[in-house]
């Protein structure tokens, strides 16, 4: 893989400059933290700073933006991650998840950085039981899951060192989340209906800034790990068990938190019906990742039960 030549040539070292997009995001506002001690970080989000484009869906000025900066790494945390509103403006959310990350990789390329970028689960079928490998077959069932492997087939093809990391589930302690949903609604009502045949790991933004930051250290010494991977928490879930697990958790934890839900009923994905199917299975695969940087990751309970710890 080229990437060799390029880290050695860049001259990567803690005197990088870093270019973070979508800082506000969930994890790109971890990702301000964990990029941190890394190099010299450039973070942006749509509104821009300095005369600096942080817009995706100005393609052209975030070319000049990367030129302008020079930076030896970017990092992509912005997307167009509203699912159901992508079925309906198909043209933004292509702008963003494919055009944009295109104009990033040929950037990238063109000055011998290396391109970090997150992708989905979305970019499967969701077919099966099986945990997804990261050269399993494609096959996005929406909008969002098309634009967002459009994004990862252009930055492959660009030709330059990227890590791409397939996630899902993602949540944060900031902004909502699907924890924080079902309090509120735990509040109001005493019978909760929830999905209990979609399967995946909820994920902290956390989590995926820490793994990310251990990751590019790791490229230092070894650039032929390039390539993509697949970032989750560890054990399976479906909605419905991580909700009975958020309640059952918040009673332990605020035992004086005024909950009205006495009961909680596990429905199919059919009873919520919504513009852009979710795939049933969303299994991530890991054991790449692991093996490939040398590290462990915790059991998505644990991330959940330190995101509640902060929120209740």
């Amino acid at each position: 893989m080229g990437g060799h030549t390029i880290w050695r040539h860049r001259g990567w070292s803690l005197s990088s400059r870093i270019l973070l997009l979508g800082k506000n995001g969930q994890v790109g506002w971890e990702l301000q933290r964990a990029l941190a001690p890394l190099g010299q970080v450039t973070a942006l989000d749509r509104s821009g700073s300095d005369g600096l484009c942080g817009d995706l869906t100005d393609l052209d000025g975030l070319a000049a933006t990367v030129r302008q900066l020079r930076p030896d790494l970017i990092v992509n945390a912005a997307a167009h991650t509203a699912v159901d509103k992508a079925e309906s403006e198909p043209e933004v959310a292509e702008r963003l998840n494919a055009e944009a990350p295109a104009v990033l990789a040929r950037e990238a390329a063109a000055l011998g950085a290396t391109l970090v970028h997150y992708s989905t689960d979305y970019v499967f079928d969701g077919s099966g039981q099986i945990p997804w490998l990261e050269d399993h077959p494609t096959g996005p069932l929406s909008v969002y899951g098309r634009g967002k492997l459009a994004g990862e087939q252009a930055i492959r093809e660009s030709g330059c060192s990227h890590l791409i990391f397939r996630t899902s589930w993602v949540y944060a302690a900031r902004g909502g989340n699907f924890a924080k949903t079902m309090l509120r609604l735990a509040a109001e009502r005493e019978r909760l209906t929830v999905i209990d045949d979609q399967w995946g790991a909820p994920t902290g933004a956390d989590l995926i800034a820490d793994v990310t930051a251990h990751a590019i250290r790791h490229l230092r010494s070894r650039p032929q790990d390039a390539g993509t991977y697949h970032l989750a928490a560890g054990g399976f879930t479906t909605w419905f068990s991580y909700a009975t697990h958020v309640l059952e958790t918040a009673r332990k934890m605020a035992p004086t938190k005024a909950l009205a839900v006495k009961d909680i009923a596990p429905v199919a994905t059919e009873a919520f019906p919504l513009p852009a199917p979710r795939p049933r299975n969303s299994r991530l695969n890991t054991q790449r990742l692991q093996s490939t940087f040398d590290l462990m990751l915790p059991p998505w309970q644990q991330g959940v039960d330190r995101m509640l710890a902060e929120i209740l």
